[in-house]
């Protein structure tokens, strides 16, 4: 059966685009649906902070029939080439049957695309940066994704490597349990920990709710200073935290976030977020008109964290015990929550220190996501 593949043009190709996943995964318990705003923001459909500096072109596989069979998103990101000296173009929102030519195809169409804007590689999957959701899951297909993780059938990988694609970056998810969290190494650690904050005099506390955009400005300048020699790292920009602090306000437990300072002046940040996907299953990516409502009032049952990497500045990261220290201070509240399972996601396969730190904390890899790229 032939494979057409066109441009996105119509708001009916748009719909298409947008509601493919669910026709791909409708007999597949453990997929998640995305909040459906937010994916139509993020493809670049809706307005959306992060296509200020970046361009894209969404593609759409269609076959003899006319059914959509497949779609990817060609994405061209001046701020990450200009942060590394490369010259890549991007790809994300992959997705594909296993009808023969459809993935390669979809890949032509975006790698001829980027090659007409003068990139000479193409690296993904990226939905539609570092920042957002990004790899393709290649391990650990018995659970279903925690918030804001990909997830993707098994097979993709075999489509990406018969396209040509090499790895270039794993991206690992730890997982623990806040029971073994308290163990007697963790009870050292935390010693150590305790002894660090006391000689370098920093403090710990939560998140201030009610000023939860100030708050999320402090995020973005510890995130972009203490990230900014980490692969593939592309700076958030200020209207970008907005639009997180925005969509992200009533979903963050203050107790779940915690913020690092010497005197008055933060220098690190653990942010936690609960794992929201059962209840964005049941409500099917829809936050309205009751969705919205369900993940408000829903949110205590949930017993499942997404802690999301720790940052540190650079002039504290030598200051070993200040990554320790943040976690520990939130086991209190954990505790009093519920929170039975932790998962640290993601951690980049080049990160050393973070993945030595999480190993001694009592956490295991449980999957494993991959960044693929080609030259063009």
């Amino acid at each position: 059966m032939s494979t057409t593949v066109l441009p996105v043009k119509t708001s009916g190709d748009v719909r298409r685009f947008l509601e493919l996943p669910w026709q791909l995964y409708r007999d597949d318990p453990l997929w998640v649906p995305p909040f459906r705003r937010n994916q139509r923001e993020l493809a670049g459909f809706a307005r959306h902070p992060f296509y200020k500096t970046a361009t894209s072109q969404a593609f759409l596989a269609t076959d003899s029939s006319g059914r959509a069979v497949g779609r990817i998103l060609a994405i061209d990101n001046p701020v990450h080439n200009q942060q590394h000296g490369d010259n890549l173009g991007f790809f994300g929102f992959f997705e594909a049957t296993q009808q023969e030519g459809v993935a390669t195809s979809l890949f032509a169409e975006a790698s001829d695309w980027l090659r007409q804007r003068g990139r000479d590689g193409i690296r993904g999957p990226v939905s539609p940066s570092m920042n957002y959701e990004c790899g393709l899951l290649v391990d650990g297909f018995d659970q279903p994704p925690t918030f804001l993780m990909p997830y993707n059938p098994r097979y993709y990988g075999e489509m990406f490597e018969a396209a040509g694609f090499a790895k270039v970056q794993d991206l690992f998810t730890y997982t623990g349990l806040v029971r073994e969290m308290k163990s007697d190494n963790h009870d050292r650690l935390a010693f150590i920990a305790d002894k660090v904050l006391k000689r370098t005099g920093v403090q710990i506390r939560p998140l201030a709710p009610f000023r939860i955009r100030q708050e999320m400005k402090i995020f973005r300048d510890i995130y972009n200073r203490s990230f900014s020699e980490m692969w593939g790292f592309v700076p958030l920009s200020e209207p970008e935290v907005d639009h997180f602090a925005s969509d992200l306000r009533f979903l963050v437990v203050p107790n779940f976030a915690s913020f690092a300072e010497v005197e008055g002046e933060a220098v690190g940040i653990q942010l936690g977020l609960l794992d929201f996907s059962p209840i964005i299953k049941a409500i099917d990516g829809r936050l309205f008109p009751w969705g919205f409502l369900k993940l408000l009032f829903g949110k205590r049952k949930l017993k499942r964290l997404r802690l999301i990497s720790t940052f540190v500045v650079p002039d504290f990261q030598a200051s070993k015990g200040i990554g320790p220290a943040l976690i520990t201070r939130m086991i209190p509240g954990f505790e009093s929550w519920g929170i039975e399972e932790l998962e640290f996601s993601w951690v980049a396969e080049s990160n050393l220190p973070s993945r030595a730190a999480l190993v001694r904390s009592n956490t295991a890899i449980t999957k494993t996501h991959r960044i693929y790229e080609k030259p063009l």
